[in-house]
Parts: C-alpha cells; sequence; structure tokens
C-alpha cells in the first residue's frame, strides 16, 4: 500500500464506527492519545534500529508510519500538506533548511 492510499483509508475512517474500525477508535481517543501511539511506535522503531533486525524495523517503521499519519489526522494535517512542507524544503541543502529553523 502507498502512503497516499493509507492516507486515504485513515481520512475515510474519521466517519467509521469507533466498534468497528481501529483507525476510527484511535481517532475517537483525540490527538493526544494519537500522538501518545505514535510515539509509542516510533521508540519500538528505534529499539529495532539498534537492535539491527531488519526486518522487525521494516515492521516498526511500518507501524510508526501509519501511526504519524493517523496523529496528523487527528489534527487535520494531510498527507499533502506534509509532501508540500518537504517540496519546499527541497529548494535548498538540509544544513541550510536546519540552520533557517
Amino acid at each position: 500500500m502507498s502512503l497516499s492510499a493509507l492516507a486515504a483509508t485513515i481520512q475515510s475512517r474519521k466517519s467509521a464506527d469507533p466498534d468497528t474500525s481501529w483507525t476510527a477508535r484511535l481517532l475517537a481517543k483525540g490527538p493526544e492519545k494519537c500522538a501518545e501511539k505514535f510515539g509509542e511506535e516510533a521508540v519500538e522503531a528505534i529499539i529495532e534500529a539498534v537492535k539491527g533486525d531488519r526486518a522487525r524495523l521494516t515492521a516498526e517503521a511500518a507501524d510508526a508510519l501509519y501511526h504519524l499519519l493517523v496523529m496528523c489526522a487527528a489534527r487535520d494535517v494531510t498527507l499533502a500538506d506534509i509532501e508540500a512542507e518537504l517540496a519546499s524544503r527541497s529548494q535548498q541543502s538540509g544544513l541550510a533548511e536546519k540552520a533557517s529553523r
């Protein structure tokens, strides 16, 4: 599944029944809970990166990407918003962009 397809699925679940959709259940708990869940998944990805287990890192990275998009959806930040930000940053070097923040 592409990130755009995943983002579209997450968007469609915003109006789904929390009893039938994990994504809807997460979103119903609010942005703070979505952020907490993303943090948990990010830490798990970090642990697997340190351990060097490629398969586990791949699985945890997929979880982290999913939960990042859910967290953003909870605050009405779309994948298109994120892509636009990335595109604006591609006009300068990474070091120059970092220094400007």
